[in-house]
């Protein structure tokens, strides 16, 4: 999901999915400011441990 308008559409749907995936994750870990969004992934990679690549295809699967 490179399209951050189409993120940012379905982004309360996208929280709630990977806070049920991932229980550890907080509301702040998943604040998606505009323009903040390669943060939000950044922030993603470090609570999960997983590569930017691999938290854009989590992220595109749900």
């Amino acid at each position: 999901m490179n399209n951050l308008t189409e993120l940012e559409g379905n982004w309360n749907e996208i929280k709630g999915k990977l806070k049920q995936k991932f229980a550890m994750l907080t509301d702040n870990d998943l604040l998606l400011l505009k323009g903040k969004k390669e943060e939000l992934i950044g922030r993603l990679q470090v609570r999960l441990g997983k590569t930017k690549e691999e938290i854009n295809k989590l992220i595109a699967d749900l």
